[in-house]
């Protein structure tokens, strides 16, 4: 039975498990942070000196210094000569005046969330620059209720730069501006419900927010298995589906891209059954290993719907999307457009189409393309160093990958585990309904975070499995 020692110092309660595997240090570590994102520990409070706090908990003085260093690294403790060791001012935190406090995820130190870019690198003298020209010389006609989609002069440069750069076949008046992606597949499901159609495959796995989204709209999902070449035409065929939901550059989590027999038939499958494919083309602007995948879009413009936004390319906060509609469903989706918001920001649309077309979009994705690149980089060789067994897929393009864990890893207790120690994690069994029987694996967002960040995250989630006996339990 594993020895409890507890000591009470100001708002906080330490308590160590000897002989459980897991380092002292670790374990205060692990209390004092938890104590601080919770609120237990308020924002500038005085922790006990490391003599005192060591003499409390019996142990090494050593052992409560190097608790307290790799804490102030963190940021969660300031120490100051003659002030003391005390916690840092963090995000406010208020359950008397934030109900909703309850409900948000505990902000993570070290967060792996897949489908994010680094927003620090958002060009923000360049978007300024663009948005003062556009208060500056926007004529007030604009600024009245216009177009559902969107400014025509916005239309026009996205148009032009989804043709050079993704191989689209459009033009303006094709083109619906959304408030980001979500809304133009929100918007898609009403019109197809209102056409009758009432179940829409998706490839498995998937994103599990637009699963979500999609039987918000009354439409039944039908899960479609995504092997190395993409998704399985031939169970789509049999699925009675009347629409498909796919991201066939960069299959999302999985990375694979949709192989060209798989396109063909793929786009045989709709043609014959009269049917809609929605193209998610989400992150199509990362690649580093090969060539750019072409829009399955331009290959078919009346079955295939393309929709993409600048949410990976510079910010989600912009919730500035697209959609290609095809001619047959262009009128219904206006008016829903229309009677949902009528219009999406028509500033924010047209300080977009200045950064298309002054070349700024260009210059920002070289930049941050060798950024994610590095970073994508130093993740794979940090992985092989410190998760021995583990393998990597869909490296060659996006802003993450998918690690499978050595077998005997639980992907349910290593995100338990490394939650503890503020490391965020993802497992893919919460991309897969109905749970799958496949290894344990991870889908781990490396953008966001920076190069040192990685390596150090990565070094501590290693030590984890070593330290903890449990994560290593078979499933």
């Amino acid at each position: 039975m594993p020895k409890k020692q507890a000591t009470f110092s100001p708002d906080v309660l330490i308590t160590l498990e000897r002989g459980s595997g897991q380092s002292l240090t670790q374990q205060i570590i692990t209390s004092l942070r938890t104590s601080i994102q919770t609120g237990t520990l308020a924002a500038e409070s005085c922790l006990p000196a490391s003599r005192l706090l060591a003499h409390d908990l019996a142990v090494s003085r050593n052992v409560i210094v190097e608790a307290y260093e790799q804490l102030i690294a963190e940021g969660y403790l300031t120490s100051r000569p003659r002030s003391g060791t005390r916690v840092a001012i963090l995000a406010k935190h208020d359950p008397a005046t934030n109900s909703d406090t309850s409900e948000l995820p505990i902000s993570m130190h070290y967060d792996f969330r897949p489908g994010i870019p680094d927003t620090r690198l958002f060009p923000r003298t360049a978007w300024g620059a663009a948005m003062r020209q556009v208060l500056q010389t926007t004529p007030a006609s604009l600024l009245d209720y216009g177009d559902p989609r969107g400014a025509l002069e916005a239309r026009h440069e996205i148009a032009a730069y989804l043709r050079r750069a993704r191989g689209t076949i459009t033009d303006p008046a094709h083109l619906l501006l959304t408030t980001g992606f979500a809304q133009g597949l929100s918007l898609l499901c009403q019109v197809l419900k209102a056409r009758g159609l009432t179940r829409l495959a998706m490839e498995e796995p998937t994103h599990s927010g637009q699963r979500a989204l999609i039987r918000q709209a009354g439409l039944e999902v039908i899960g479609i298995p995504v092997d190395a070449e993409g998704i399985q035409v031939d169970a789509l065929m049999q699925s009675n589906a009347q629409a498909v939901l796919i991201t066939p550059a960069h299959q999302f989590p999985l990375g694979v891209v949709l192989s060209p027999a798989r396109r063909q038939a793929l786009l045989h499958w709709a043609r014959t059954h009269d049917a809609f494919i929605i193209e998610d083309d989400y992150d199509a602007e990362y690649r580093y290993d090969r060539a750019p995948v072409g829009a399955l879009q331009g290959l078919d413009v009346d079955h295939v719907i393309y929709g993409g936004s600048v949410s990976k390319m510079l910010a989600p906060a912009l919730r500035i999307g697209w959609l290609i509609v095809p001619d047959r469903l262009l009128p219904q989706m206006i008016e829903a457009k229309r009677y949902t918001d009528l219009s999406s920001s028509v500033l924010d649309q047209l300080t977009f189409s200045l950064i298309l077309a002054d070349g700024q979009l260009d210059r920002h994705l070289r930049r941050v393309r060798q950024i994610y690149r590095n970073r994508r980089d130093i993740l794979v060789t940090s992985v092989i160093e410190h998760i021995p067994g583990a393998a990597i897929q869909g490296i060659a393009a996006g802003l993450h990958v998918v690690v499978t864990l050595p077998d005997a890893i639980s992907e349910e207790k290593i995100i338990a585990q490394a939650s503890s120690s503020s490391i965020g994690l993802y497992g893919l069994h919460s991309y897969c309904q109905p749970a799958p029987s496949a290894p344990a694996a991870l889908v781990m967002g490396y953008a966001a975070l920076s190069e040192v960040a990685i390596k150090t995250s990565l070094k501590q989630l290693g030590q984890l499995l070593q330290e903890v006996p449990a994560i290593k339990e078979r499933r």
